[in-house]
């Protein structure tokens, strides 16, 4: 199982990410290993969405990467 990620960091600002393993992939972010957001720590997982394989995540992630922020907030709030 693949998931595409949003997370919101201290900063405000939205990092959207791929991982076959979320609880992995989190620990990561949260100790600053993941260069993308180590310099925006503290970081919280506010969407994450679950596909059968690697190409279909990937094909989802680069389509919200495209979006502003209105629509990656409109998905964040749809979620919940």
């Amino acid at each position: 199982m693949h998931c595409v990620y949003i997370l919101k960091c201290v900063d405000g600002s939205f990092y959207t990410g791929i991982t076959g393993d979320i609880g992995k992939r989190m620990d990561e972010h949260k100790l600053g290993l993941s260069v993308s957001t180590k310099g925006r720590l503290l970081v919280e997982l506010v969407y994450l969405e679950e596909f059968e394989n690697k190409y279909l995540a990937a094909k989802r992630e680069k389509e919200i990467k495209g979006w502003r922020r209105e629509k990656k907030l409109k998905l964040i709030s749809s979620s919940h």
